[in-house]
């Protein structure tokens, strides 16, 4: 079987981090010594970070999509006497982004393996074009976020939908970069089981066995 389709899930238009590097990390440390003004700002800055990141994470239309970026602003918030500065804020707050939509996820799939009407989630059309299916990969691959292991998922989601480095990754999970290194094989591993394992995805995906 060929390689697995590489799934580049990063927009030209996800917003750069909004305000020049020493700013924004001062502001970092002034809200997290207690001043309100500093963290408004800073909020605002990271703010369409965050919400760029949930919704390549999450998809556009998710209905928990508005709700996941207030509970990733709030953890960015509560987060911040741990930031070290190793890192500008605002991908501190999209590492923060990108496990708050994994929760959403995970919460979404087992809401949906509930219910009655149940449809097998491997039932999906065939795509037709490019843009279908590289919309068939992304929402492939926000499937499997809920389902892999969660250093497994976080850092798989840095790598393809942020287009971090192996040590960008490590910098933010708090990870030796072997073991991010590793995460992502397994992660990847699992992926292409999924496509072996699935024709109606082999089909979608346009993959050859």
């Amino acid at each position: 079987m060929r390689e697995p389709p590489t799934t580049h899930m990063v927009p030209p238009q996800l917003p750069r981090e909004g305000v020049p590097r020493s700013m924004d990390r001062e502001l970092a440390s002034a809200a997290a010594a207690g001043d309100l003004s500093a963290l408004q700002k800073l909020v605002a800055s990271v703010g369409p970070r965050v919400a760029a990141v949930a919704q390549l994470a999450l998809g556009a239309s998710h209905p928990d999509l508005d709700d996941t970026i207030q509970q990733a602003l709030i953890g960015f918030v509560q987060a911040l006497p741990s930031f070290r500065g190793e890192c500008e804020p605002a991908r501190f707050a999209a590492s923060i982004a990108v496990r708050a939509s994994i929760a959403t996820r995970r919460r979404a799939t087992r809401r949906y393996a509930d219910r009655d009407d149940a449809v097998d989630p491997d039932s999906v059309g065939v795509a037709h074009g490019d843009a279908a299916i590289a919309g068939q990969r992304k929402r492939l691959v926000r499937e499997l976020l809920s389902s892999l292991p969660e250093e497994q998922a976080e850092s798989l989601a840095l790598r393809i939908m942020l287009g971090w480095t192996l040590e960008q990754i490590a910098v933010a999970t708090g990870a030796p970069i072997n073991t991010v290194r590793s995460r992502l094989r397994s992660a990847k591993d699992a992926l292409r089981r999924r496509i072996d394992g699935s024709a109606s995805l082999r089909e979608a995906l346009g993959v050859d066995t």
